[in-house]
């Protein structure tokens, strides 16, 4: 058998073996290391570092001022004892059943409606996603204006209904409801998302729906929703971390300077009280002892959604 014989495919056409990596492509791949190195070492300095630091903290005594000094499992049995753990919980997730329905709603329902808006769906793409640029301190400051149980304007225009609005800001049984609603402000960004997900639903799919005289609900319910549901998964993981993390809002406009102390057990949440204990009190260890309970919650309830959607979620690649 010659040489140029060996070198023949089945195809009957000759090719030599590729080596595995060429100089050029190991040239390509470090000015890629290097152009990255910038957020690598970020990344490395100030989150993989803090993360492992903050484990190492959480079974240590740390006041900021004096070195650690270990105590084992003294602050995760301190989360057990502590009633306001407990509190800082039921407020968070008393919140994050809330906020998460009604906020992925609005932003489902804002997109359906901008889908159908032609040539002025850039204009309110633009109007719905600014309020996301808001600060959130300025939001926190926006509640205690809009929402005021004596001249909110939330409640003159219900007052224009004839209803008696409540205190928001001051009745406990009305400040989660309150910051929910705040929350719809931002709700911008989701919009976005969703709207490009509707705008990537097969118009032939609603075609077949209108064939088999489906209305415009029913095409929402059997077509558009299945279509979507990746992005609204998406949607719902994400704001279901973010809700989980309240903070900046609820503590400017309760925990803020002259703010009331009597409706602050119920704008009490774990991401403030876990700031509390670091920064105001500088039990370091405790508070780091909170986070990864924090992170362990995240993590189980992402778990469970991730379990759901196999299920509810629908890919278009999948059959």
């Amino acid at each position: 058998m010659t040489a140029p014989s060996t070198l023949r495919t089945l195809g009957g056409t000759s090719r030599r073996r590729r080596p595995a990596s060429t100089t050029r492509e190991r040239r390509e791949r470090r000015t890629a290391l290097w152009f990255i190195s910038p957020w690598i070492v970020g990344f490395l300095v100030f989150t993989a570092w803090p993360i492992i630091y903050s484990l190492y903290l959480s079974f240590t005594d740390y006041d900021v001022i004096n070195d650690p000094q270990m105590v084992g499992l003294e602050n995760y049995q301190r989360l057990l004892d502590d009633p306001k753990i407990a509190l800082s919980l039921r407020n968070t997730l008393v919140y994050t059943a809330l906020q998460v329905p009604a906020y992925v709603l609005v932003a489902l329902a804002l997109a359906l409606l901008l889908n159908e808006a032609g040539r002025s769906a850039g204009f309110f793409r633009t109007a719905f996603f600014l309020p996301k640029m808001t600060p959130p301190v300025a939001a926190g400051v926006l509640l205690l204006l809009l929402f005021n149980g004596q001249y909110g304007i939330v409640n003159e225009v219900l007052g224009w209904f004839g209803i008696d609005g409540p205190a928001w800001t001051t009745d406990p049984a009305w400040i989660k409801p309150g910051l929910v609603l705040l929350s719809l402000w931002s709700v911008g960004s989701s919009v976005i998302i969703l709207l490009a997900a509707l705008r990537d639903v097969p118009t032939e799919l609603y075609d077949a729906a209108r064939v088999d005289g489906a209305g415009y609900w029913r095409r929402t319910v059997s077509v558009t929703i299945p279509m979507i549901s990746g992005a609204l998964f998406f949607v719902v993981v994400i704001n279901t971390i973010g809700a989980f993390q309240i903070f900046t809002e609820a503590y400017t406009a309760y925990f803020g300077a002259g703010s009331s102390s009597y409706s602050n057990d119920a704008a009490l949440f774990y991401v403030i009280y876990l700031f509390q204990q670091g920064f105001e009190f500088l039990e370091m260890g405790y508070a780091s002892a909170m986070a990864w309970l924090l992170f362990l919650i995240i993590m189980a309830v992402t778990a469970v959604q991730l379990v759901v959607s196999k299920r509810l979620v629908h890919y278009q690649g999948e059959r």
